[in-house]
């Protein structure tokens, strides 16, 4: 198959992800599931055929791929759809995976993303983190928050993404969007260099380390509203993971840099429905005055049963959700139960 015939087929068939790689026929991800294309299986010079096809219509320079560095980037095909790839080499032999992203920006109503997330975007200094493991969504969700501020309100808003997925419009917002390796360095040059680009919102692709969780925090300090993702379960978790990258002497200061920053934490995962598609399942924590205090007290254990008390404000626990689902007939018992953070909690909850 060509390559076009691929991208175009990919999306015909609403797949997130194609496989290109050799000893498999072309195979999709399509509502989380495997689909091989029926037809010849991929051989190692076929795969090479294609990814040159992909540097060639994404004009990117292909030093990396060529001197054996796995590349990550993004291109666009007019009137298709844009791209994210992902070039690697396994077994000797190149192999690429490649995420489909549609042309326009998703929709919070359509993709089951509630209110009480989008509402996070309403902040207007501060820290909201946007968490989960990889492939579940974090990047559509930030992309419904942009927009949403974008459609709101006057700002300036810096992204820095890696690389960069959604294209924004100006709308009322300035949106500037800078992709790393091509428009900056890394993410710490870029988050730098935002704060003195007057902005209003700050997207930062991942926290990845020290030294870009300390920068974050340091900037939402400055009245901006920062935006980011870990790869975390758990609002709790979330907390633990940016408190356990400094030394044990810092801890103490970033427990109360938090309390005061944090605005809110929404944990994500995709999971099978009982119609064989996926769904968004979250956790919402928004920081009030009692979880302020348990940040800075470490009192992390309690966050929980904080969540089930502000249901009121558009909070829930990761567990809670998966029983509601359950209890509505949209997702299985066993579903639940792999999904859930508290596994001996939620098979009593469940029987």
């Amino acid at each position: 198959m060509e390559l076009s015939e691929i991208l175009q087929n990919a999306i015909e068939q609403e797949a997130s992800d194609i496989f290109l790689i050799a000893g498999l026929p072309v195979t999709y991800k399509c509502s989380g599931r495997q689909m091989r294309l029926p037809g010849e299986i991929l051989k190692p010079r076929s795969v090479t055929s294609l990814v040159d096809e992909i540097y060639r219509i994404s004009d990117r320079d292909d030093q990396n791929y060529r001197r054996g560095i796995d590349d990550d980037f993004s291109f666009s095909i007019s009137k298709l759809g844009r791209f994210r790839v992902n070039v690697f080499r396994q077994r000797g032999s190149t192999a690429a995976v490649i995420r489909v992203i549609r042309f326009g920006l998703p929709d919070p109503a359509a993709l089951g993303i509630p209110e009480s997330v989008l509402s996070m975007a309403d902040n207007k200094k501060g820290l909201v983190l946007i968490t989960g493991s990889a492939g579940t969504g974090k990047s559509t969700t930030l992309a419904c928050m942009i927009d949403r501020i974008n459609k709101t309100r006057d700002s300036h808003i810096i992204t820095m993404e890696d690389p960069i997925e959604y294209i924004h419009s100006h709308g009322r917002s300035i949106v500037t969007q800078r992709e790393i390796s091509i428009d900056t360095p890394g993410y710490l040059d870029a988050l730098r260099s935002a704060l003195r680009e007057s902005p209003d919102v700050i997207l930062l692709g991942e926290m990845r380390d020290y030294d870009t969780i300390s920068a974050a925090i340091t900037a939402a300090e400055t009245g901006v509203l920062l935006l980011s993702t870990l790869h975390t379960g758990s609002a709790a978790n979330t907390i633990s993971r940016i408190l356990d990258v400094f030394p044990a002497d810092q801890q103490h200061q970033v427990k109360i840099q938090l309390a005061q920053i944090l605005k809110g934490v929404v944990c994500q995962q995709l999971v099978p429905a009982a119609d064989g598609t996926q769904i968004p399942v979250f956790e919402i924590m928004k920081t009030n005055t009692a979880i302020q205090n348990m940040i800075r007290e470490d009192k992390l254990h309690q966050l929980d049963s904080a969540m089930q008390a502000g249901a009121a404000e558009g909070m829930c626990t990761m567990d809670g959700s998966l029983l509601s689902l359950y209890r509505e007939g949209r997702i299985t018992r066993d579903t639940a139960l792999i999904s859930c953070v508290h596994y001996d909690a939620m098979v009593k909850r469940l029987s």
